[in-house]
């Protein structure tokens, strides 16, 4: 099955997203897992529009025609709120992370390795789902995660997800895989040409592979590792580096690489997959039966948003069944509102595609979470490494 609308080409060059270390703890509550969180209070009521909204944002999230004209759905919500949308579109989740820190957005598109630092940071405020009907229509699977809820509160509404697949060209891999095994041995027939994804926070998947295949480790959550789990997941990344053919970051190159059969198969995302497909590659993908990392983006209020009401009123309008599922395929993700796989077979089927509602495939989907001190995976007898950690030891399974 593929997307019927490809993401412009401008657009996929912004997708790869650059992680940074994550914020300081700030003094305040305290999240289940131990993290420290400002005690920030959410909106009680939406007012009047204040006549503009400022949004920092991914490519292809908010759009009013200029670089498609098929995708728009700003001039509407601009006729119908009064409010002014400002739109900058983001290359990077660290970028976006400064940029709210600098107090001149209102809302941020945050990728789940950004919005945990937003949130100890102090930079985004709770948001008062009572006031975002469209949020009870929001698939049960994006709803509480440790990347976006705190405490019991809510810092965003989820605008999609998708999951970092095994892709591989049907010339190069004969049989179609089950499993990443080929991706990381030392011996695979395909060393010379394995995509592996280029960023520290690859390491997860390492972590996601070693806790099928070695149990004994205890990992239990790939963003949470110790010094000894990270150590084990650094050297399976190293002897991955002795087969990989290509480290990618731009899923241009990565479309490229996959669809001529440079790369025989590796990490990839659906949309390369099926921008591949309909440049006429041989690519097909799979989840693998280990599971596998991902990514989920959510809409999330600055704590010092100057048009907090247009904020709120855009925060509805772009999770509606209809805009988010023109923002989710346009940009090619799995739309967060469940209505959105309604109403036509175009919807239909890149809902099908993308698995929006099938909750047990993300089930075996481990969502980009920015890894900290604090162990997210419930230990209190141990201190995991920080992503300051697994930048340097990227550095290391690189050379």
């Amino acid at each position: 099955m593929k997307i019927s609308k490809a993401l412009p080409l401008a657009a996929l060059a912004s997708l790869s997203l650059v992680l940074a270390a994550c914020g300081g703890a700030s003094s305040g509550a305290t999240a289940g897992g131990g993290i420290q969180v400002p005690d920030l209070p959410a909106a009680t009521e939406i007012g009047e529009s204040e006549g503009q909204v400022n949004i920092i944002a991914w490519a292809g999230f908010v759009e009013d025609g200029s670089t498609n004209p098929d995708a728009d759905w700003v001039s509407a919500f601009e006729k119908e709120t009064s409010c002014t949308v400002n739109r900058k579109v983001g290359a990077t989740s660290d970028e976006m992370v400064q940029l709210m820190r600098g107090g001149e957005y209102d809302l941020v598109s945050a990728s789940g390795d950004a919005s945990l630092r937003l949130i100890a940071g102090g930079d985004v405020a709770p948001v008062n789902t009572e006031l975002i009907p469209n949020f009870g229509h929001i698939v049960d699977g994006l709803k509480g995660q440790i990347y976006d809820t705190l405490n019991g509160k809510s810092y965003g509404v989820p605008i999609g997800r998708g999951a970092n697949v095994l892709m591989y060209n049907t010339d190069k891999v004969a049989q179609a895989p089950t499993s990443w095994a080929d991706t990381w041995a030392a011996d695979s027939p395909y060393k010379g040409s394995v995509m592996a994804y280029d960023s520290p926070i690859f390491i997860a998947d390492a972590a996601v592979y070693l806790m099928s295949t070695q149990p004994e480790l205890g990992i239990t959550n790939p963003y949470a590792l110790d010094k000894d789990q990270l150590a084990a997941a650094v050297e399976l990344l190293k002897t991955q580096n002795g087969v990989v053919g290509e480290y990618w970051n731009d899923a241009l190159k990565a479309v490229s690489s996959i669809s001529s059969g440079t790369s025989s198969l590796g990490t990839g995302w659906q949309v390369v997959v099926n921008l591949a497909q309909g440049d006429g590659g041989k690519v097909e993908s799979v989840l693998p039966k280990e599971g596998a990392t991902g990514w989920s983006d959510t809409w999330m209020i600055s704590a010092k948003s100057k048009n907090p009401n247009c904020a709120y009123k855009w925060m509805d309008w772009a999770s509606s069944a209809e805009v988010n599922a023109k923002i989710a395929q346009n940009f090619g993700m799995a739309p967060a509102n469940k209505l959105a796989c309604e109403g036509s077979k175009e919807n239909e089927a890149h809902c099908e595609t993308f698995h929006a509602t099938d909750e047990d495939y993300y089930k075996q989907v481990w969502m980009w979470t920015t890894p900290v001190e604090q162990c997210i995976d419930g230990r209190t007898d141990a201190t995991c490494t920080n992503y300051q950690e697994w930048t340097k030891a990227w550095t290391e399974v690189k050379g």
